[in-house]
C-alpha cells in the first residue's frame, strides 16, 4: 500500500506546491511519508523550503476539514461504516472521542501532536459542531511547527528521507510539552497586563 501511495505522491510532484496541498488533502495520504518526501525535492532543488512549509500546512488543514465534515454532517455512524476503508478503525474514532470530551475545543491543536488521536480528532469536532473557523485556524497553527519539522528532517536526510518519519513520532511529544509550555507563558504574560492595566 504504502508504494501505491507514494507512486501517487511522485506523480503529483509535477504540480509543485499544490501537488503538496493535493496529495495531503486525502487524509488516507499519511503526512509522515508526504512531508519527508517533499523535504527530499527541497534538497534536490525542486522545490522552496518555506514554499513547501506553507503548501504542506495548507494541504495539513484542508485534509481535517473533510473529517470535520464527515463528523458534522455524517456523523459517527457514518465514520464507523465508511472509515475503515480509508484506514480509520473504531479504536481510533472512541480514542478521538475520549480525548475531546476530556479537552474540549483545544483538541483541534493538542490532538495533532498525538499518533493515534491527530487523524481523526477532527471526526468530534465536526460532531460537535465547532466552529469551522476556529477548528481551522487552531489546525493551521498545529501543522505549521509539525509541517517544518518534517520538510527540514527530509530535507537534511536527504536520499535517506523515509528516516524522518519515525524520528519525528519519537519527538512529538516533547514538541508539544514545549509549545503548550510557550502558549501558557504567553497567557499568563497577557493575563497579568491586563490585571496591571485594570489596577492602575
Amino acid at each position: 500500500m504504502e508504494s501505491m501511495i507514494l507512486s501517487f505522491v511522485e506523480y503529483l510532484k509535477q504540480f509543485g506546491y499544490i501537488g503538496v496541498i493535493i496529495a495531503l488533502t486525502f487524509e488516507f495520504v499519511p503526512a509522515e511519508l508526504v512531508l519527508p518526501l517533499a523535504g527530499y525535492w527541497v534538497y534536490e532543488g525542486d522545490l522552496n523550503f518555506w514554499g513547501t512549509v506553507i503548501a504542506g500546512t495548507v494541504g495539513g488543514t484542508l485534509g481535517p476539514l473533510t473529517l470535520y465534515a464527515v463528523g458534522r454532517y455524517g456523523g459517527r455512524p457514518f465514520l464507523l461504516k465508511y472509515g475503515k476503508y480509508v484506514f480509520i478503525r473504531e479504536k481510533e474514532i472512541k480514542a478521538a472521542d475520549d480525548f475531546f470530551e476530556k479537552y474540549g475545543a483545544g483538541v483541534a491543536f493538542f490532538g495533532r501532536f498525538l499518533p493515534g488521536v491527530r487523524t481523526t480528532i477532527s471526526v468530534p469536532c465536526g460532531m460537535a459542531k465547532m466552529n469551522v473557523w476556529v477548528f481551522s485556524i487552531y489546525t493551521f497553527i498545529a501543522m505549521f511547527p509539525i509541517t517544518a519539522f518534517y520538510v527540514y528532517l527530509g530535507e537534511k536526510f536527504g536520499p535517506k528521507w523515509k528516516e524522518a518519519g519515525p524520528m519525528v513520532k519519537e519527538y512529538m511529544g516533547p514538541i508539544a510539552l514545549v509549545i503548550v509550555a510557550a502558549l501558557i507563558v504567553l497567557v499568563l504574560i497577557k493575563y497579568n497586563k491586563h490585571r496591571k492595566l485594570k489596577n492602575s
